[in-house]
């Protein structure tokens, strides 16, 4: 028969398990809160940049593409927006953050700081890099000039380093594709590349977004924030 110290024993040995279960559990709930609160951040920010573009579209010769996905090199990129009018082919690629951001055109990774908390995430000027030439590979009767790259921050974050070329917060948007006055390509050219970009992008179906996860964990790993 177990003595009364064995019993005893034995009880602290469930009651850590069982804490320690139900911290493992409270860990993992959390951690898909966030998750999901990021996802919803992100969607947040890119419907506010979705907006500003129909708008835009609406008072000028001009289309908006969101969400497009092509196949480049191996696998698949994703694009957040391309802007496609006679002065230029705008390929953004939108970010939503709040805090402190610290910036390096030239480093492969930027700092985010929150209440003292700082985190690190991709370069997004790299990381559009890719999107880019995935639209230049199809629109290859269009000089690469006219294929510009557009990093747009929306949230609260600010900025504690220079300012960045072609990197802009939300509510300057407008004034850059303003001021984006090239005019160069007609609009035959313009149809010309709607049509080929409605083509050639996959179906925007959750479909579409498992495959592109599944090439991207298969390529760089589990993790939040991939390189394209």
């Amino acid at each position: 028969m177990p003595t009364e110290i064995q019993l005893t024993d034995e009880v602290n040995i469930i009651i850590v398990m069982l804490v320690g279960i139900a911290v493992f559990i409270s860990f993992g709930i959390g951690f898909a809160k966030g998750k999901k609160r990021k996802h919803k951040e992100e969607n947040q920010g890119e419907a506010q940049v979705r907006r500003i573009l129909t708008e835009y579209c609406r008072k000028y010769t001009a289309h908006a593409l969101n969400n497009v996905t092509l196949q480049y090199g191996d696998g698949t990129t994703q694009i957040d927006h391309i802007l496609i009018s006679q002065n230029g082919i705008l390929v953004i690629e939108t970010k939503h953050y709040t805090g402190w951001i610290f910036a390096n055109e030239n480093q492969k990774q930027w700092t985010q700081v929150v209440f003292k908390v700082k985190s690190k995430f991709l370069n997004p000027i790299f990381q559009n890099l890719k999107h880019v030439r995935a639209t230049q590979q199809l629109l290859d009767f269009l000089p690469k000039g006219e294929i510009i790259s557009l990093v747009v921050f929306t949230g609260d974050a600010e900025f504690k380093t220079e300012v960045l070329d072609g990197v802009i917060h939300v509510n300057q948007l407008l004034s850059f594709i303003d001021a984006m006055m090239l005019g160069s390509i007609s609009e035959n050219r313009v149809q010309f590349s709607v049509g080929r970009l409605e083509c050639k992008r996959l179906e925007l179906t959750g479909k579409t977004d498992i495959e592109h996860h599944a090439y991207l964990n298969q390529k760089f790993g589990e993790t939040d924030d991939y390189p394209i």
